[in-house]
């Protein structure tokens, strides 16, 4: 740990920061989140009214209804189980630097370079994940833009409004947390009540749906594909790539209050209030489906208007106007849902920065003594996610490998640190706990996301052409490639060195509270 990291009595004495004292850390950020905010914040980057929205299409294609109505709740089952997991070490371990501090502590020897990769993989993937959300904001944005106003939709315009999206964003956490905090209580009631509005909508209008059975049986494929159960796997990888960034409870952890039951709790209730409210609002608009054909089903994929659903709307409520005002909820839940991966991702890369793990880390460690935010920090995920998403300006199958960093990234830093704790017999249990269902959840978990890793670098249609490939497992790569490189040129000097390490474990709450 570097020297500004050290537990000193340099902020306001309470149970939190004690805790976070025997942790080797000193209470930098305000604490000012509530056990709620703390949940709206992971709730909001699942988003189930952008993920769901903006990746329908792949399920739809891959498997049809069916892989929609059965594979959302089946992945959530799975999810909850990784989250569930996750949210037992979180209660020991409530720290910003969340899960590569967690499979430092956990791992029985190389902490350091558990740590290190389960870091950068977090890191990047959440650099990933945000450059995707405001992105895929920015496409549903101009969307709406083009049926409202018939604003021409170029590559060029859409990354024009991803930039001004994210410096929003960037700003907006600038501000404060109090006011991210307010921010992500009115970004989960927006989803709560958005998902209500549409589903009634959905249901009152249109003058017909579709029954149960056909919901739940009804088989489309334009993969390429033959083989039924291997279509079916990668439709799910709609529900798959939406249950992501639950780690935020974590990331805020340092600015929320009982951090170490709270921060548990956010993580798990907002996989299992999206798994209920997600498969809600999917079923309610497979249902709303007025073409059931098979070329009713491939005018959906092939859209012109940027997401399936939106189609969707337009045919069943014959009222352009409704359906422009559904496209708005959805617009602005995507719009929080970037404000919130923009928190997380600042908080990650600034505790990842206090343990000297990014180049410049003493710039991005600074908070902000004004606002108790880290500034800095905040900037750089800003800026990092605009390059990255430059490659969609030429070629969006490029810019497809970069975000699919985004999903297996983060689920292979998720799963690490399960992982340890299954190894790790002496592992201590937070206040919140699984109890004796620990080990099978955990195993569970584990198996999951190693079956889900394989199923991202599959290739998902045929023929397999430049821009059919799937460039995931390159980007994965080329992730691990850089760790190795940025390890051995400073990590290895610096990253939670040993001298540092001794001196900051031994600064126990006790001392804190003395001086």
């Amino acid at each position: 740990m570097s020297e500004s990291t050290k537990a000193v009595g340099t902020g306001p004495v309470d149970d939190d920061a004690a805790a976070l004292a025997e942790l080797g850390y000193k209470q930098e950020l305000h604490r000012g989140m509530s056990g709620f905010s703390n949940f709206a914040v992971s709730f909001s980057i699942i988003s189930i009214l952008a993920g769901c929205i903006t990746s329908f299409n792949i399920a739809l294609k891959s498997g049809g209804p069916s892989a929609i109505t059965i594979g959302w709740p089946l992945v959530g089952v799975f999810v909850l189980c990784v989250a569930l997991a996750m949210a037992e070490v979180c209660s020991r371990y409530p720290t910003a630097g969340g899960l590569y501090f967690w499979a430092g502590r956990l791992a029985k020897r190389s902490k350091r370079q558990w740590a290190w990769f389960v870091g950068w993989y977090n890191f990047l993937g959440e650099v990933a994940v945000t450059a995707a959300i405001d992105y895929g904001a920015a496409a549903t944005m101009m969307a709406f833009a083009n049926l409202m106003w018939g604003t021409e939709v170029t590559a060029l315009n859409t990354f024009l409004l991803f930039v001004a999206l994210i410096v929003i964003h960037g700003l907006l956490n600038t501000f404060g947390v109090n006011l991210v905090s307010l921010l992500s209580s009115v970004s989960a009631w927006w989803h709560i009540v958005g998902v209500v509005i549409i589903v009634a909508v959905l249901w009152i209008m249109p003058s017909q749906h579709q029954d149960v059975a056909w919901t739940f049986t009804t088989w489309h494929n334009e993969t390429g594909w033959g083989f039924g159960p291997y279509v079916f796997l990668m439709g799910l990888l709609m529900a798959q790539y939406t249950y992501t960034g639950y780690d935020a409870s974590a990331h805020v952890a340092e600015e929320t209050k009982n951090a170490s039951v709270a921060a548990p709790k956010g993580i798990v209730m907002s996989v299992l209030i999206s798994i209920i409210g997600g498969w809600i609002l999917l079923y309610t608009i497979v249902a709303a489906i007025q073409d059931g054909s098979e070329a009713g089903l491939s005018k959906i994929v092939g859209t012109d208007l940027g997401s399936g659903p939106a189609q969707i709307f337009m045919d069943a409520l014959n009222n352009p106007d409704v359906a422009k005002f559904l496209l708005f909820i959805v617009c602005g839940a995507q719009f929080f849902c970037g404000m919130a991966s923009v928190t997380a991702n600042s908080r990650m890369s600034y505790a990842f920065s206090r343990d000297n793990a990014i180049p410049g880390s003493r710039l991005w460690a600074q908070v902000n003594k004004r606002t108790g935010t880290p500034t800095n920090s905040i900037w750089l995920c800003v800026v990092l996610s605009i390059v990255v998403t430059v490659p969609a300006l030429f070629n969006t199958t490029a810019y497809a490998a970069v975000t699919s960093i985004a999903v297996i990234g983060l689920y292979i830093a998720y799963v690490t640190p399960v992982f340890l704790r299954r190894l790790n017999p002496a592992f201590q249990p937070g206040p919140w706990n699984l109890g004796r269902w620990s080990g099978l959840i955990g195993w569970v978990a584990v198996v999951w996301v190693v079956f889900i890793v394989i199923l991202f670098v599959l290739p998902p249609v045929t023929p397999i052409t430049v821009d059919t490939f799937n460039y995931a497992p390159i980007a994965v790569a080329v992730v691990a490639i850089l760790s190795i490189v940025l390890w051995y040129a400073y990590g290895k000097r610096d990253f939670m060195n040993s001298s540092a390490e001794a001196e900051h474990l031994t600064k126990s709450a006790d001392t804190l509270l003395d001086e």
